[in-house]
């Protein structure tokens, strides 16, 4: 309220411009952006791929660069970066590449980097049985066949049993070129994806576990969104169900807006719980009719802990060792 005080108080003829930035324009008070006040409005969205190149060549200037480095493939290979996050994808190749007393940054630094920006701090220190270590190769043996499988989604980029940030492990997708719309085949795919993991827990080793407990957090709000946001429900229809109060200072849900009956809210679960239910079903299939690939995938995580997406996709077309499970 003292803001919007202080902003009405300005004379006319005092020459006194006002300019604002925030990343949450949903929280704000309509009051803040009412004519008269911050009536102008400039959005700012993350870089696409040129966007990106440029804000690399800027950052680039202060380190020495080898000459394999290319930023337009850097800029390629790295959709939804913004950019500050650019700035320490340049900051954190100059520190590996200053660690091994090299001259110049390489395009092996960036690449490090990257995988640094995108997943985390790898924890080569955590100790992790061998039990646990073929529990999670399978896990993510999973997600990484599943990706692989179905048609239109995201390309593998890197797979690791190494725990990086929060996580025991970690497949990383990253899309080819800038995406700002998504299908509803992509949606499911994206959501069969992500139950994978768990799916190959059940088939291989007949158990579950808390490690897919993110997955299937990420897997229930997105259903929830295709159903109660964007319409994409063939037995609720194109609708909109519920609407997010936020407070203005807390910049947080705090509740949410019931707009329905009760018979809506529970066909609202039911749909939830189909769209999973089918999505889970599927993966388990894809694991069940590509066993052996799923085998292979885990045996070589197991044997060297990481695998790039060229390494996936030649584990599962050019004829490697199937058949045996990872060892126990």
């Amino acid at each position: 309220n003292q803001l919007l005080v202080e902003m009405d108080g300005f004379e006319t003829n005092d020459g006194v411009i006002l300019i604002a930035a925030t990343n949450r324009p949903d929280v704000l008070d309509p009051a803040l952006l009412r004519p008269g006040r911050f009536d102008r409005q400039v959005v700012v969205p993350r870089p696409d791929v040129k966007g990106r190149e440029e804000i690399l060549r800027v950052h680039a200037r202060r380190i020495p660069l080898a000459p394999d480095v290319e930023l337009k493939v850097l800029a390629r290979g790295t959709p939804g970066f913004s950019g500050a996050d650019l700035a320490n994808l340049v900051n954190e190749s100059a520190l590996l590449a200053a660690r091994q007393n090299k001259k110049f940054v390489e395009m092996t630094d960036f690449e490090n980097a990257k995988d640094k920006v995108l997943m985390g701090v790898e924890r080569r220190s955590m100790i992790i049985s061998d039990a646990e270590k073929r529990t999670i190769a399978y896990h993510e043996a999973g997600h990484t066949l599943v990706a692989d499988f179905l048609p239109g989604t995201d390309p593998v980029h890197k797979v690791t049993i190494i725990p990086r940030g929060r996580a025991l492990g970690l497949t990383q997708q990253l899309p080819l070129d800038d995406k700002y719309n998504y299908s509803k085949e992509y949606l499911i795919n994206r959501i069969t994806i992500l139950l994978g993991g768990r799916a190959a827990e059940e088939v291989v080793l007949n158990q579950l576990t808390t490690g897919a407990g993110d997955d299937l957090e990420k897997a229930t709000e997105m259903a929830r969104k295709m159903v109660c946001e964007w319409g994409m429900s063939e037995k609720l229809g194109p609708l909109t169900f519920g609407k997010n109060e936020e407070h203005i200072f807390l910049g947080r849900e705090v509740a949410r807006q019931k707009d329905y009956s009760e018979e809506t809210a529970l066909q609202i679960d039911v749909e939830i719980k189909r769209i999973i239910g089918d999505c889970a079903r599927r993966a388990r299939q894809i694991l069940e009719e590509n066993l052996e690939k799923l085998h292979a995938l885990a045996r070589a995580l197991l044997e060297r802990e990481s695998l790039d997406g060229e390494e996936v996709a030649r584990i599962l077309r050019t004829g490697a060792p199937f058949g045996a499970p990872a060892p126990a």
